[in-house]
């Protein structure tokens, strides 16, 4: 059975607690342009009428997210004005008093209750054996992999965003699937993608899902679809959850006639290829790549230096540029490679579906294949297959293993978000506690399975030291910082990419050569 909400269960609420005060000790940290971004929207979105909220360009930072957030940050703005009206003037451009900071701070602790009760919501489903150690048991270390996430902590309490807010509606909708409400998943979905649209990247796996394991209400006995099946009801009720949805989202906008200047905001293509801080990526291996052939034709005279885009790809800036010697890649590109990498794990959950625990494995994929491959991708994305996997690298060794390999990639490739000296010490602790935690439990849990890892990933995850001491310590001190300043960010993101791109194909393997059948059953329906 399903671990039970008793008493037992104390240790939840240490571990919430816990992490909360942890949040409160990081206020006063350093934060990044998104916490300026974050206070013009609430500023535009109290002072302006509706009608001009897409409109608004006095900031560089304009709205560009749907319009459930829109309204989110319309309702913060009431409680803002108690802290620091000052704040809510679209003209106060870098507003940063100490109650704006205090407010815009608790506001994300506040909202991270939701992730909170999703995280619970998740662990309630997760299969626990009797064992006397709580370290050993799958919900403790779950519960501790998602509320101590060292990504998702430094992103929103140091960086500053409302992932938790946003995630923890992702891990709801996912426990609804689970607990067989699938209606109330497709719900919270749909306010989801109607509050930031980079869940866009995994919608394919919902929409598979619902459509073979919600509206195709029977398989046959070799797992493959019957037709006869189909809920006309069913798929009548999804449409209307989804389309009323969107419809009480855009539905202001659309009368306004506003729409083409929505979507313009929502998709900015003219951002480029690779955001300023390279997410370690398909991208940033073809940028290098590019860059190393560049250079390698200038020195045998087969380019002329002269005709070299003077805008490079290495550069780090967003913006639209030319690669030198490879071919330039388009939105379309990205979007064809980006499909054509998530198609097999949508084939094969409509042909060999395994209920939600199938769905939670496609999801991951799309997420990690829209990372890899996507247009612009944010290095942040890296936490939409961080957080969903977390609940699958508890329940078998294989997925451990990939999990361990893909979380201390991704991770380290946040470092370069937090530069700032004082917070060097702290992101190295909070990493250094979250990676121990993670192989010695995750080990501990599969111990009878054999070996975590192999030696050649132990080998590559130990490089991460030495590439941290040069990056962090030592590239610093050099006199080639202020002349190549990328550079470390361009080799951190190389680095990363590889362990990246290779835990998205450890996970094609794991899909196609491992059944994991079985442990669908260990899973809770309530």
């Amino acid at each position: 059975m399903a671990a039970p909400v008793t008493n037992e269960w104390k240790w939840f609420s240490a571990l919430a607690l816990g992490v909360s005060l942890l949040k409160c000790l990081l206020i006063n940290a350093y934060h990044s342009t998104d916490f300026e971004v974050h206070r013009n929207w609430l500023a535009l979105t109290h002072s302006l009428p509706l009608s001009k909220w897409y409109f608004e360009d006095t900031s560089e930072w304009t709205l560009d997210y749907p319009p459930f957030f829109a309204w989110f940050e319309f309702g913060l703005s009431h409680l803002a004005a108690c802290f620091d009206s000052e704040m809510l003037a679209v003209q106060n451009l870098n507003y940063a008093s100490p109650a704006t900071v205090l407010f815009q701070r608790l506001s994300v602790i506040v909202t991270d209750v939701v992730f909170i009760y999703a995280v619970k919501e998740c662990c309630r489903g997760v299969w626990d054996e009797k064992r006397k150690d709580l370290l050993e048991q799958p919900s403790f270390i779950l519960a501790t992999l998602l509320l101590w996430n060292f990504g998702l902590l430094i992103v929103d309490h140091i960086h500053f965003q409302y992932n938790g807010l946003l995630f923890g509606i992702l891990l709801l909708s996912i426990a609804r699937h689970f607990q067989g409400r699938h209606l109330e998943g497709a719900f919270l979905f749909s306010i989801l993608l109607n509050l930031k649209h980079i869940y866009l990247y995994i919608t394919p796996a919902y929409g598979i899902f619902l459509l073979r394991c919600f509206c195709f209400t029977c398989s046959n006995a070799d797992r493959s679809v019957q037709w006869r099946s189909f809920s006309v009801l069913r798929f009548t009720v999804l449409g209307l959850i989804v389309l009323s949805t969107f419809a009480l989202s855009f539905g202001p906008f659309i009368a306004l006639g506003q729409l083409p200047q929505v979507f313009s905001r929502l998709f900015p293509f003219k951002r480029g290829l690779c955001h300023a801080y390279w997410a370690p990526n398909i991208w940033a291996l073809y940028n290098v790549a590019d860059k190393a052939l560049t250079v390698l034709g200038v020195k045998l005279k087969l380019l002329d230096i002269t005709k070299i885009p003077k805008a490079s790809m290495t550069g780090g800036l967003v913006q639209e540029s030319q690669h030198s010697v490879l071919p330039s890649v388009t939105p379309l590109a990205t979007l064809i490679c980006t499909l054509l990498s998530i198609l097999p794990a949508l084939v094969h959950m409509w042909f060999r579906p395994n209920g939600a625990r199938g769905f939670l494995r496609c999801l991951v994929m799309c997420a990690l294949g829209s990372f890899i491959f996507g247009w612009h991708v944010h290095e942040k994305a890296i936490l939409m297959a961080i957080l969903p996997y977390s609940l699958l690298a508890v329940e078998q060794k294989e997925d451990a293993g990939i999990f361990f390999i893909l979380t201390t990639t991704g991770h380290y490739s946040l470092f370069p978000l937090l530069f700032t000296a004082q917070e060097l010490p702290v992101k190295i602790l909070l990493m250094l506690s979250f990676t121990v935690f993670s192989f010695t439990s995750l080990k501990q849990l599969f111990r009878k399975g054999g070996r975590l890892l192999s030696t050649s990933e132990a080998v590559y995850l130990l490089g991460l030291v030495p590439l941290g001491l040069v990056c962090e310590c030592v590239y610093p001190l050099t006199t080639w910082q202020k002349s190549f300043p990328f550079i470390p960010l361009l080799v951190t993101s190389v680095y990363c990419a590889l362990g990246v791109i290779y835990a998205f194909i450890r996970l094609y393997i794991l899909l196609f050569t491992f059944t994991d059948c079985g442990t669908e059953a260990k899973m809770k329906s309530q």
